[in-house]
Order: structure tokens, then sequence, then C-alpha cells
């Protein structure tokens, strides 16, 4: 399976980021990438992009060098807002894609599965939500996998299997055995996954290898893969609601 697009990449405006939306997209174009989710972190995580941020991505082009570029965000679950999430409905609602994960120093440090699961259900109950991102992180936020994939499955929302989560350099690398449980057990449900970089760094989209290897030994049937190309990740974002803001960007 050869993947075309990637829905979760971080900037600068992350703040621990270290590439722009121009660097994301030429490297992108250079891999061979036709879509790309321009997804920073909420305003929750610590040094995470303002409010402003997300209302001012309409100024950035919705096709940059051949390639597509979604305006997104990777919020978090938060306990103290109307719709449990760290950005508010309205601005969701701007954006062309939407997911949702859990971070350390968003209100959800104290490993607890129940806490952490009731967040995250709610989370996904919201039609605004498109994806949920890196699932498995078991050591640092476990969840009821049953509850989580069941939900996802109603309301159409996607499972990460996250490339970045099978790296050794990464905080979540000793929990990838559960990352790959929730892809074995989107595969026995119906539920949609994405196959993703979470590249903090230009030069890492695009970089798919590990959780691709996971998918294809796993059998993950290949139609329910949403970043197969961009056409495919335009038609699931179409049937779930008008994004009345994603050509707005113009093409560069």
């Amino acid at each position: 399976m050869r993947l075309l697009a990637d829905l979760h990449t971080h900037t600068v405006a992350s703040g621990h980021g270290y590439s722009t939306v121009s660097e994301i997209a030429a490297s992108a174009a250079a891999r061979g990438l036709e879509l790309v989710a321009i997804t920073d972190h909420g305003p929750a995580v610590p040094g995470g992009a303002h409010l402003w941020h997300f209302w001012n991505m309409k100024v950035i082009p919705s096709m940059l060098g051949g390639v597509r570029l979604l305006n997104g965000c990777e919020a978090n679950p938060c306990l103290g807002t109307d719709n449990g999430i760290d950005l508010p409905d309205q601005m969701l609602e701007m954006l062309d894609f939407v997911a949702v994960g859990l971070h350390p120093a968003c209100g959800f440090d104290e490993s607890d599965r129940v806490k952490n699961t009731e967040g995250l259900l709610r989370v996904i109950a919201n039609p605004l939500v498109d994806m949920i991102t890196h699932p498995g992180n078991e050591d640092e936020f476990p969840v009821d996998l049953d509850a989580v994939v069941d939900a996802a499955v109603r309301h159409n929302v996607i499972l990460e299997l996250n490339n970045y989560s099978f790296d050794p350099r990464s905080g979540r690398h000793a929990s990838f055995a559960r990352e790959r449980a929730f892809a074995e057990a989107a595969r026995d449900t119906g539920a949609r996954i994405a196959i993703n970089s979470d590249a903090h760094f230009h030069l890492l989209v695009g970089e798919f290898d590990h959780a691709l290897a996971i998918a294809e030994e796993i059998g993950f049937p290949e139609d329910r893969v949403v970043n197969r190309d961009a056409a495919s990740v335009l038609d699931f974002l179409g049937q779930k609601r008008d994004r009345f803001m994603i050509d707005s960007g113009g093409v560069w």
C-alpha cells in the first residue's frame, strides 16, 4: 500500500515543532504526497498555538506547490470547557480537519483509565471531531480500548495508527503494542484508521514505514485507511460535514 496523504504534522506554532508550513508542503511534494493536514497543538499544551493561530489559518493556501493543505489542529480533551476540548466549537467548525489527542500537562496526567476514557468518549461524540491521535499511549494515558473503538465506529471518527509511536526516539515507544492492539480492534469492528507521521520536523512528513508495516502485517483493509490519497481524505471529510473554508486559501 502506498499512502499519498499525511493527516498529522506540526509546525513551529506547536511550540516544539521545528518547521514552517512552506517547508512541510515542500517536503510533502518531494515525497509525492497529494495532501497534508497542518495539525498544530491546541492551547492547552505548554507552548501550543494560541486561538488566533487557528482563526488566522485562512491565510494559508489551499494548494501550495501542488500539495493540498488542510487547515487543522491537534486539540486536547479539556475538562474545563463547554465542549470538553481546548478549542471552542466555533473554531473547530472553521477548520478543515479536527484531530484530538491526550497529551501531558493538559489535565489528564494521573493515569486514570476511567477519566481518560470519559474525556475521549465526550470528544468522539462531538460531530466536529474527525480523528483521535495515538490512542495506544498506554503508559501515559491508559483508556478502555473497547469503549473508545466502539464509539469511534458509531460516530465515524478515525483512529490513528501513529508512525512515531513505533520509533525508538518516541516517548510512546514503550506502548507500541497497545497502538497495534487499537489497529487490530479497528480492523475487527469496522473502524477507519489513518496512518500518519506525526512529523514535528519537515523531513519526517510522509514517514509511514513502521505503522504501514503493522497495518499490512495485521491485514488491515485498505479501503478503510482514510489517507490513501487526497480523494479518499476529501471523500471522508465531505461525508461527515460541510467544510465551508476548505478551498478559501486559493492555489499558490
